[in-house]
């Protein structure tokens, strides 16, 4: 699908936007390290709720805002 959403994509473009490495990432949102750079780099296409909810509190955004 052309038009697939990119969570990894809009991870990383929230990150980059707050000046934060992956591993302050990592930390501040409580999520594994190896896990979000999977996630970043689109190995793991849909992370789980719980996940998806750690990583938007650290971005301070919607789940919705990740998804979209």
């Amino acid at each position: 699908m052309a038009n697939e959403i990119n969570i990894g994509n809009n991870i990383k473009k929230h990150r980059t936007k707050l000046g934060l490495s992956q591993e302050d990432f990592a930390q501040k949102s409580g999520v594994k390290y190896t896990t979000l750079t999977k996630i970043e780099s689109n190995v793991i296409k849909k992370p789980s709720v719980l996940v998806m909810d750690k990583l938007a509190k650290a971005l301070g955004v919607n789940i919705e805002d990740l998804i979209k």
